[in-house]
């Protein structure tokens, strides 16, 4: 099978082994869960509980805030102690929905089996995923059942389903793949008959074989699925760059998937559905890869509100003194200001990185080599960006394309000079979406 690919990217190590073989295992639940009200793309989700309430594990505790939000609901059985500020992923604090975990209550979700899905309209089956809460599981936590309600006159031509995980580090959607491959074959059936596109396919990176194979075998009675291997190479699981190496069309500036005829799902997302229309089962717990520096790297079904430091306890702690914790992997991922944040329905990971690792490199000047050109996968010139972000000719950034930076961190990886492109940029990016917001 020939593999497929796009133009740019880089090949960093993956570090994928060390926990790419640990099969998900339920960790044990922490006293308290913060639920965030803003852990999605959107308005902030509304609480429908009073404070003081017992409620039950999979109970809808809010909904949305908006047209565009998402609802949440309750991964354990415990007591809603109100709202309260807790220390957020993405910085400073946010409202959060306190649980106090009934410990001598815990017992796993009932699941209400699904008879007959086949009956259910594409009206219904969206509605069914809106009342789950479920968002976009690969990182960017976009409401599904929004993202499902394609614009009249667009025609979807390519179903694409997202396996490549393309990030160092994390195996979360691998193990979902290796361990529940018939049960997302049935969630590709459910968007299948949702979204209704000419073609359907599975994409996966050469890295991850055996899960290639073992959804293969999985779809042997859904001929219509066809499967995409593709180059190892980061960040081959971005939207654009999927679209663009699959079927070879490119997504406009500024523009979205459906505007070329394609939708792209992540595979844990896929999971999710499958969870919400066969079983009745909420998003109210996810596969978080918890890796590097730490002493029992694995991959944990957790509660969504689990502190991180709960998570790390749980993985025996860390190897020597922690220098750095990354929500989500190493390139595109957060730094987390305090291990007291908590894992959100987009948490795909947390990397914990030790001083050795770390190494100080101080940025020298800019040796004209291109590299960063080269690997940039939205074709920009990143080192003219940084000339003219130093020399604050913010017209002159926004005329380079600046807003169309994905923020993959590639010019920063291959940089010789280690000038810290992504950051500059990033920053970028913001001073000018402020500046047209006023």
């Amino acid at each position: 099978m020939k593999l497929l690919t796009f133009r740019g990217g880089i090949h960093p190590p993956s570090y994928k082994e060390k926990t790419k073989d640990c099969r998900i295992k339920r960790i044990p639940i922490p006293d308290f869960l913060y639920i965030y009200l803003s852990q999605h793309t959107g308005t902030p989700s509304s609480p429908i509980i009073e404070k003081g309430v017992e409620v039950k594990i999979g109970q809808k505790i809010a909904t949305l805030g908006g047209k565009l939000s998402s609802a949440l609901h309750s991964p354990v059985n415990g007591v809603y102690e109100g709202i309260v500020t807790h220390p957020h992923p993405l910085g400073g604090r946010k409202e959060a929905m306190k649980i106090r975990v009934l410990k001598e209550k815990d017992k796993p979700f009932e699941v209400t089996l699904r008879e007959d899905v086949t009956s259910l309209s594409k009206e219904e089956l969206i509605e069914i995923i809106k009342e789950s809460g479920i968002v976009g599981m690969g990182g960017a936590a976009f409401p599904t059942y929004y993202k499902l309600q394609i614009p009249p006159g667009n025609k979807i031509k390519d179903l694409i389903i997202n396996g490549v995980e393309c990030e160092p580090f994390l195996t979360s959607d691998y193990r979902v793949m290796m361990e529940y491959s018939e049960e997302v074959i049935k969630g590709i059936d459910i968007l299948r008959r949702i979204i209704e596109p000419e073609n359907v396919w599975v994409a996966i990176e050469d890295n991850k074989l055996d899960a290639f194979r073992r959804l293969e075998d999985a779809a042997s009675k859904f001929p219509w699925i066809k499967f995409a291997l593709l180059k190892t190479k980061y960040p081959q699981g971005s939207e654009k760059q999927l679209i663009s190496a699959i079927t070879k069309r490119e997504v406009p500036e500024g523009g979205l998937p459906f505007s070329v005829g394609a939708y792209v799902q992540n595979v844990g997302t896929v999971f999710a559905i499958y969870e919400a229309v066969y079983l009745g089962k909420p998003l109210f717990e996810r596969v978080v890869t918890v890796t590097g520096s730490i002493r029992h790297p694995s991959n944990f079904l957790t509660p969504i509100g689990t502190p991180l430091e709960h998570l790390i306890e749980v993985a025996e702690g860390p190897i020597g003194e922690i220098a750095k914790v990354i929500n989500g992997g190493p390139l595109m991922g957060i730094t987390q200001a305090t291990l007291k944040t908590c894992v959100t329905k987009g948490t795909t990971g947390i990397l914990v990185q030790s001083e050795r690792e770390l190494k100080k490199m101080e940025p020298t000047p800019c040796i004209r080599c291109g590299a960063c050109v080269l690997v940039c996968p939205m074709r920009l010139l990143p080192t003219e960006l940084y000339k003219y972000i130093e020399k604050e000719k913010w017209d002159r950034v926004e005329d380079l394309g600046v807003l169309s930076c994905m923020e993959c961190g590639s010019c920063s990886y291959v940089c010789p000079a280690k000038i810290p492109l992504t950051q500059e940029i990033k920053i970028a990016k913001n001073k000018l979406i402020k500046k047209e917001s006023k």
